[in-house]
């Protein structure tokens, strides 16, 4: 009896190491598998991270360089426009001074004969500032005698301030030799070529860097 006793006691002994081995090893097993899901995880994130990181570091580095690149082509259109800011009021200027009482006179009379020599035209009006006409009255009147006769006014233009206008057909057409629209002809003429200067200038100072 005491003999069978002690094996029981033996067996159960034997049987529960076993057990609480296999437990701990199953405990181990587990919290091998769950630190290398915590790893894997965490190496995850930190490589998610990284790519972040990486991404808003270009995207910073972008827009930063294309900020910089737009503040460059903004200085090269104001400094552009202020470049031909200044040649339009040269321009303006020059063509203003050109037209003189003396160019007046001898300008306007060919124009309106050459004008009226066509024929196209039913009426012939020549348009003035209110300073040409009184300083350039009496001497175009002498000038266009003949055209005058035949219809052609002289008149006063309260938009004009240099140069002049022919009106044909009662005003449906006019055909302008204002110094504004003189200038205009040479501002157009010159801004490109001011624009691919500057362009010009530009790539140089590009290439230079």
């Amino acid at each position: 009896m005491d003999v069978q006793l002690q094996e029981l006691i033996d067996k159960i002994k034997k049987d529960g190491v076993a057990s609480a081995e296999s437990a701990a090893a199953d405990i181990i097993a587990a919290a091998e598998k769950k630190a290398q899901a915590i790893v894997a995880d965490a190496e995850e994130k930190a490589a998610a991270a990284k790519k972040a990181a990486k991404a808003e570091t270009e995207r910073m580095e972008k827009a930063s360089k294309d900020a910089i690149a737009q503040a460059g082509r903004n200085l090269l259109i104001q400094f552009r426009e202020g470049v031909n800011a200044q040649l339009n009021a040269i321009i303006n200027a020059e063509c203003a001074k050109a037209y003189d009482a003396d160019l007046l006179k001898k300008l306007i009379p060919e124009t309106v004969k050459a004008w009226a020599s066509n024929g196209d035209a039913d009426s012939v009006a020549v348009l003035l500032s209110e300073k040409d006409l009184k300083a350039l009255e009496d001497g175009l009147k002498s000038a266009l005698k003949s055209e005058i006769a035949k219809g052609c006014e002289i008149k006063a233009d309260p938009t004009l301030s240099n140069g002049f206008r022919i009106s044909t057909d009662n005003g449906a057409a006019f055909y302008d030799f204002s110094a504004e629209a003189v200038a205009d002809l040479f501002a157009a003429y010159l801004n490109p070529v001011t624009a691919a200067i500057l362009k010009e200038a530009a790539a140089g100072v590009k290439e230079g860097n």
